[in-house]
């Protein structure tokens, strides 16, 4: 199958209003867990994961944390307007997210016709009584998104703790609610550590402190990369077919050590994502890999990985020797930690290698998100959707967990 051809109208389902969770559960391991496995679907809870993975597999979440993207100011004329970050302009987000007293972003501004001239001033108070002045100015429009330039008045303070202060947590646009002060803790993973996301990898928002230390204690490794998730995950595909659809870009941040240990250690059957975002991570690692052997010579540039790139150069090449091209690489040339770029689209022709088991939520009718599921699953997404509504599962963010292995059959 060639993705380009393929229409989103046929992957969709009816996802009545009801079945879209609004509030987590009051404890993060007592959601649902639907296993499909060979054509079988099984109802359990997540927190029987430990008793479903055996001893050597290794689970790959997300460590991403997300920010306070959405900042509200009022103008000169007592309108609100909303600025919606999305990225670092011009850098990457760890360089952004340490950037200090000024910083050029992308963003979605709410209201922005009751913004047409001047800056817009918030006055900020920290916790320990610091007073910060935040002004933003206008740069640039573009067709998806505006520059803003922002500058504050703390030369030293980095821009991290400034959205700390001067934002709220960004929930998805589904979620039609006010913003509660407990997402601030259940909007975020308990293993959340490097700043930059505008959307949570939902799947790991299942796991608590006690399964993980079952896993560890099974003899499941738990390793960790990052994948900072922008607002592109929710952007609908509008176009008639996949061809016309671009893929949004989105920042990756993977040690060395992670990528040596996948290509020596780690068995890809026994490997579990978590998350699409882990899933498209370890896939754009491979095609690092493989353009480092078909191309020696010539590094990976920007390290972007582009969206039609495995279907235009289909490859035979085994992961582990993919990954030891990558990590030999980036090792000679003294690097620790690789950052770069993926837009890699995962979609049904896709030939998943890095992993045998997929954990991830109940994603929205045609999403690119859908898209990577049927890829793993096959046709089997028919199935386990129907499953999931016809059982009372919860869908989206705040939702319920699946865990999908590939085929053997």
């Amino acid at each position: 199958m060639d993705p380009r051809q393929i229409s989103i109208l046929d992957y969709t389902y009816e996802l009545p209003n009801e079945r879209i969770a609004a509030f987590p559960l009051p404890e993060r391991d007592a959601s649902r867990l639907l296993v499909y496995r060979d054509g079988l679907v099984t109802d359990r809870f997540f927190r029987d994961l430990p008793s479903l993975l055996e001893s050597g597999a290794m689970l790959v979440v997300n460590n991403t944390r997300v920010v306070e993207a959405r900042m509200l100011f009022d103008t000169d004329t007592g309108a609100r307007v909303e600025v919606f970050y999305l990225e670092p302009a011009g850098m990457d987000v760890v360089q952004g997210m340490a950037a200090c007293g000024q910083l050029r972003v992308k963003a979605l501004v709410g209201n922005a016709k009751k913004w047409k001239e001047g800056i817009l001033i918030r006055e900020l108070t920290f916790e320990n009584g610091q007073q910060v002045r935040l002004e933003v100015a206008h740069v640039e429009k573009t067709p998806d998104h505006m520059v803003l330039e922002l500058t504050w008045s703390d030369s030293a303070l980095p821009f991290a703790d400034l959205l700390q202060a001067a934002g709220n947590m960004p929930l998805p646009p589904y979620i039609k609610r006010e913003v509660q002060t407990s997402d601030a803790e259940r909007y975020q993973t308990v293993y959340a550590l490097q700043q930059g996301s505008v959307a949570a990898p939902t799947a790991g928002l299942h796991f608590t402190k006690r399964v993980l230390q079952q896993l560890e204690a099974k003899g499941v490794q738990t390793a960790q990369l990052t994948l900072h998730v922008g607002a592109g995950t929710f952007r609908p595909v509008k176009a008639e077919t996949m061809q016309e659809h671009d893929m949004h870009a989105e920042y990756i941040d993977v040690e060395v050590g992670l990528i040596r240990k996948l290509a020596l250690e780690a068995d890809p059957e026994k490997t579990i994502a978590v998350g699409t975002t882990s899933l498209r991570t370890l896939e754009s690692l491979y095609w690092l890999g493989v353009r480092l052997l078909r191309e020696p010579g010539t590094g990976i540039g920007q390290g972007l990985t582009d969206q039609w790139y495995p279907y235009d150069q289909p490859s035979d090449i085994p992961p582990q020797k993919a990954l030891e091209a990558l990590y030999k690489h980036l090792e000679a040339t003294g690097v620790t930690r690789l950052f770069a770029q993926t837009k890699l689209l995962i979609a049904p022709g896709y030939k998943v290698r890095m992993v045998g088991g997929l954990i991830t939520n109940f994603h929205q009718p045609q999403s690119t998100l859908l898209l990577l599921v049927a890829a793993f699953a096959g046709d089997g997404w028919h199935q386990v959707y129907h499953h999931a509504l016809e059982n009372n599962y919860r869908f989206l963010s705040y939702g319920d967990s699946s865990l999908w292995w590939r085929s053997s059959i």
